[in-house]
């Protein structure tokens, strides 16, 4: 089920300390990263992470293992929202199409379930965890370890799926922020 942006957070301006479980997925062919936060208000709460790992098999069977695992995961911990990475230009067409199935394959996953489902690309939610959408891989790990107070530095690609929820998670603020000064630009 989708849902735009703005009936989105309307809906929520009622509860603002209602808890969100954000489900963050960083997709890939090879490995699919998965990150869940609980949002009470703003405050984000590390629930679990990891990685989906297809390395074995023929394409169709790896998509199937990345759809079957996402299943189990949203099963599992019961999100009311996905934050998927979107898909972006690479260098090679066939990767770039790779990387499409496997995000589909993550996505249709979650079809199922009551969740709302957004997408953010990749250097939105660099800038939104690190502050630049150029950031590294280290530099994302570094931040979602900071930000969630962690004992130690997710795998790359869960820290990239905990990146994505965090991303959609302080959305909120953003908004409200970006409208309080509107409505001080207008007095």
């Amino acid at each position: 089920m989708r849902t735009s942006p703005t009936r989105y957070w309307r809906n929520c301006e009622a509860g603002l300390t209602k808890t969100r479980r954000i489900l963050g997925i960083d997709p890939g062919s090879r490995m699919t990263g998965f990150g869940v936060l609980d949002f009470a208000g703003e405050r984000p709460t590390y629930v679990a992470s990891g990685a989906v790992k297809t390395l074995e098999g023929d394409f169709p069977q790896r998509l199937k293992s990345i759809f079957n695992a996402v299943t189990e995961i949203v099963t599992e911990y019961r999100p009311d929202i996905v934050a998927i990475e979107s898909v972006f230009m690479q260098k090679n067409a066939g990767s770039a199409l790779k990387l499409g199935h496997a995000r589909s394959a993550a996505l249709c996953a979650t079809f199922a379930f009551e969740v709302e489902v957004f997408e953010y690309a990749p250097r939105e939610i660099k800038q939104a965890v690190v502050g630049t959408g150029s950031a590294t891989k280290e530099q994302v790990q570094h931040m979602v370890t900071s930000l969630l107070k962690l004992d130690g530095a997710p795998q790359a690609d869960a820290a990239d799926a905990l990146a994505a929820a965090l991303c959609h998670g302080h959305q909120r603020r953003y908004r409200k922020r970006m409208s309080s000064a509107a409505i001080a630009s207008l007095r």
